[in-house]
């Protein structure tokens, strides 16, 4: 793998290769832009295959961050970690002693939280180390489990597609296919339920569809019957890709807005969705609430000006919306649009500044 190519082509700003022989910890923290401020992004643990395919995942995803912030509005970047390793069996208290360490020694430049394969346990031993950690246990004056947070992002963004596709943001008596009934979905159905949606949900683990029957009187469908449910609103809150060669052409949806990542298998198919009118809520912007919640813990957490900030998704793409339908572009093109048009008038505004710095200076 050609690393400095790679980084070039989508300009990366630093990989950071840390190694601890005494712990195991063999982890690589992508830093992709910092143009609006320090990279904020998860530490996941995975059984990578190899060295190249945690490199290149833990790039991926740091891009991916660097988009997520800010189009949340955030002043922050983008960057990611990856650990190597079995999140079941792999782990130690030295191990992530001594990652906190290596996030310490970046003085800021990087600040991590939770991601897959990792617990807020494990980013309380990290915190030992280092500050510049979010996700902590609240008795450290963090904000806690964030899977409420985010689902009422998914909800307010939800309405806003509505807005879109509807003519009114009211979720009364629309049916709402909600795919995986996971802690952020559970909290979302019973948003929905309150408004008076019509809930339909479906989950590879039974007793959590059944949880949501019970709760919600939601409708438990099968797995691989669920893509040919009859719903105006289709909420993917489980694995990525579910939008795909398969399954595109069964969804009866007018709206797709839900929790999950990565939820177009590839671009074509967020061009499939434009095409057919389908108005589709891009995955990194509706599902932002948790990294908004954890952000405000940067200046001492306060919930009540977190909400409110998770509450500015709605009004995110609604801007999302009106892009799309002024460039004549999908909604995910202008998803990524929306957040490079910030980037780059922070960019310009910093590029003046120094300009105007060096004019002062040229005078004395």
């Amino acid at each position: 793998m050609e690393i400095f190519k790679n980084m070039e082509v989508y300009d990366y700003e630093q990989i950071v290769f840390c190694q601890d022989k005494n712990s195991g910890l063999k982890a690589i923290i992508a830093i992709h832009d910092t143009t609006l401020g320090p990279a904020l992004g998860g530490t996941r643990m995975w059984t990578y295959e190899s060295e190249e395919e945690a490199i290149i995942d833990a790039m991926r995803l740091a891009r991916g961050m660097t988009y997520k912030n800010a189009a949340a509005g955030l002043n922050l970047g983008g960057g990611k970690t990856v650990i190597i390793g079995d999140p079941r069996k792999d782990k130690n208290p030295e191990l992530f002693r001594a990652f906190g360490r290596y996030i310490q020694s970046l003085n800021g430049r990087y600040i991590t939280a939770e991601d897959v394969g990792t617990t807020v346990e494990d980013m309380d031993i990290i915190h030992m180390e280092t500050d510049f950690v979010t996700g902590i246990s609240p008795e450290f004056g963090s904000s806690g489990n964030p899977s409420p947070v985010t689902a009422y992002g998914v909800y307010k963004g939800m309405k806003a597609t509505a807005l879109e596709a509807f003519g009114d943001d009211s979720l009364e008596g629309k049916t709402v296919a909600v795919q995986g009934v996971g802690n952020v979905a559970y909290d979302l159905c019973e948003y929905l339920h309150k408004e008076g949606a019509k809930l339909i949900v479906t989950d590879i683990n039974k007793a959590a569809a059944e949880r949501a029957v019970e709760a919600f009187g939601a409708k438990a469908v099968d797995p691989n019957d669920f893509y040919d449910v009859e719903c105006d609103i289709y909420a993917p809150c489980a694995l990525g890709a579910t939008i795909n060669d398969d399954t595109i052409s069964r969804i009866k949806a007018k709206v797709i807005a839900g929790s999950a990542n990565n939820q177009l298998k590839t671009k074509e198919h967020g061009d499939i969705l434009y095409e057919k009118g389908i108005v589709y809520a891009p995955d990194y912007l509706i599902n932002a609430g948790g990294v908004i919640n954890v952000a405000d813990e940067l200046n001492g957490y306060n919930q009540s000006r977190a909400m409110k900030k998770v509450e500015g998704i709605y009004d995110s793409l609604l801007r999302v919306f009106e892009i799309s339908k002024r460039d004549n572009i999908p909604t995910y093109v202008a998803a990524d649009r929306m957040a490079e048009e910030r980037i780059e008038s922070a960019r310009k505004s910093r590029g003046q500044f120094l300009l105007n710095g060096l004019h002062t200076l040229s005078r004395r």
